[in-house]
């Protein structure tokens, strides 16, 4: 298999992700489902965008080095949401992106 159907591969799971993750973040009204579907839009972005360094530019680490920092700050990002989201639960048993309304500023 060629490098370049690998990338078209790549790329077409990234682009599936994204659109996954947009139907999961517009469909939904609970809070934790639309966090779930932001993620799966930020991953498909950065996997689109570690396959295309990698197979653009294959000799030069640092690009991954970059996807793997953003995927960790990503991930310290989604715990304090999560954790943003229980906090607002327990005080006012909201759950639903709707009920939430008056927490905007």
């Amino acid at each position: 298999m060629s490098d370049q159907t690998t990338l078209q591969t790549v790329l077409t799971v990234a682009a599936a992700l994204v659109g996954v993750g947009l139907f999961g973040a517009l469909s939904q009204q609970s809070i934790v489902m639309v966090m779930m579907g932001l993620e799966l839009v930020v991953n498909g972005v950065m996997l689109g965008a570690g396959a295309a360094w990698f197979f653009l530019t294959p000799d030069l680490p640092d690009a991954q080095m970059l996807v793997v920092i953003a995927l960790v700050v990503m991930a310290v990002e989604m715990a304090m949401g999560f954790a943003a989201t229980i906090a607002i639960y327990r005080a006012r048993q909201v759950d639903m992106v709707d009920m939430a309304t008056d927490l905007h500023g």
